[in-house]
């Protein structure tokens, strides 16, 4: 089958975009607002894109609690997101109202940041401290502004628990990290394998 995204005319019961382009890993963002409230909430248009320097981004569907905290800050956390904190992560994506904190929500303990104001997730395997260097929203073809907002953050702290290193690495067996598929699909990265670039 093919159709043009213009009129998204695919015949199926539900948009495969998503499903598409993936599996995707979800930023588990922690930011406070300027009155101190805290917020925690799950975005799987979420990636790392530079190493030097140590750039992450999200993208959210509107201009959400997220988007304004950090506007209003410019600092927030990304926190792993496990097989056994799946559920939790799924609470805090309930509509709640601004103010309200997700992390008592979902039973999870924040802490603050060393180098950041922002909370982080203390039952995370990792975390990463981030400042905002862009927020913008993006453009189609046609110039028009999408209704979504990308933040990028530089990544200045990075907090890995112990039980997480094995032999010098991120032992992903044992972190099992959940990805975001299509539809409220989701899959569990835990099976892992190598493969390594081939020589010529």
């Amino acid at each position: 089958m093919f159709y043009e995204t213009g009129q998204n005319a695919h015949g199926l019961a539900h948009d495969p975009f998503k499903a598409i382009v993936s599996p995707r890993p979800i930023g588990w963002i922690g930011s406070r607002a300027a009155d101190g409230s805290l917020n925690l909430a799950p975005y799987s248009f979420f990636n790392a894109i530079s190493d030097t320097p140590k750039l992450v981004m999200f993208s959210s569907s509107g201009r959400k609690d997220s988007v304004r905290n950090i506007e209003e800050t410019g600092e927030f956390t990304a926190n792993f997101v496990s097989h056994d904190l799946k559920d939790a992560m799924n609470m805090t994506s309930a509509p709640v109202a601004h103010g309200e904190s997700e992390f008592a929500l979902a039973g999870l303990r924040p802490v603050e940041g060393r180098l950041v104001r922002a909370p982080f997730v203390a039952e995370a395997y990792a975390v990463l401290e981030c400042k905002v260097t862009e927020i913008f929203q993006p453009k189609a073809l046609d110039g028009s502004l999408s209704d979504s907002h990308v933040v990028i953050g530089q990544v200045v702290g990075i907090h890995i628990r112990e039980d997480a290193i094995r032999d010098g690495r991120f032992d992903m067996a044992k972190v099992r990290p959940i990805g975001r598929m299509g539809y409220m699909d989701y899959c569990d990265a835990g099976d892992v394998f190598e493969m390594f670039r081939p020589r010529r």
